[in-house]
């Protein structure tokens, strides 16, 4: 069967057969999450799940890193979208990864910052390189960790652990995320594709109801112990900061140290 694709500017979408890859495509900025790309993240999730025989797909990151976080620039460059619809924008983006029919396999190398971290955790089963790098700047941004972020954390890694790489910002490597659990493997860079295309070959013998089934019952059972609709006043709490001018001098002061 040939690749068949959907037309995005920020972002590939395409599958061959059973297997979908989304692609993260901004490569010279390392794959910023704008409100365009979390608006065409939820579109292709969607869009897959029109694809009938789609049962993984899996999400990477073009160039050098899996992905640079928010796109703090973009928010501001339009009138007509609010700091409060921004947020919507990045909740309905990992509701719609994370419900996608397909079991969704994130390939991460490079940098995994803040909002990308978030689609990371959207997906179902996550591999990265030993070299990838982890960070959550947000509340040196001046501003919560929003899109649904903080229970899929507490999810994957416990509230405590959450609680600290939250309020503290400090990076952690793969190793680390490894061992708290959010990494279901870690491998030596330059194995990472063939480890991802081989553990997508291994999941696509199965037969897909099974596949479905399965991500259908342990998301539903993880929903009882830390439901992501918690996250539904996440827009209101980014709104609020984006307003405080305590959070704005936190903000203008780390962006200061980033040369911007």
């Amino acid at each position: 069967m040939s690749v068949k694709n959907e037309q995005f500017e920020t972002l590939n979408a395409e599958f061959d057969g059973r297997l979908g890859r989304l692609t993260l495509n901004r490569p010279e900025k390392l794959n910023p999450l704008s409100w365009q790309c979390l608006h065409e993240i939820e579109q292709a999730a969607r869009w897959f799940d029109d694809q009938r025989d789609v049962t993984v797909v899996i999400v990477s990151g073009a160039g050098r890193a899996f992905s640079a976080g928010a796109d703090l620039d973009s928010f501001n460059s339009r009138d007509d979208i609010t700091t409060r619809e921004v947020g919507e924008h990045g909740r309905r983006m990992a509701d719609a990864l994370e419900a996608m029919k397909a079991l969704a396999i994130a390939k991460l190398h490079g940098w995994c910052v803040g909002g990308g971290l978030v689609v990371a955790a959207a997906c179902d089963l996550r591999l990265a390189g030993e070299s990838a790098m982890f960070s959550i700047p947000e509340v040196d941004l001046g501003i919560p960790l929003a899109w649904g972020g903080i229970p899929r954390l507490v999810r994957e890694v416990g509230p405590a652990l959450t609680k600290e790489l939250v309020l503290t910002c400090r990076p952690f490597d793969a190793a680390e995320a490894r061992t708290a659990g959010f990494l279901n493997r870690v491998v030596a860079d330059d194995q990472l594709d063939d480890a991802v295309e081989e553990l997508a070959a291994q999941l696509l013998t199965k037969a897909p109801l099974t596949i479905q089934a399965t991500k259908r019952h342990v998301n539903a059972v993880s929903d009882q112990m830390v439901g992501t609709m918690r996250s539904w006043s996440d827009a209101d709490g980014l709104a609020n900061a984006f307003n405080d001018p305590e959070c704005g001098e936190a903000r203008r002061a780390y962006l200061a140290t980033k040369g911007r």
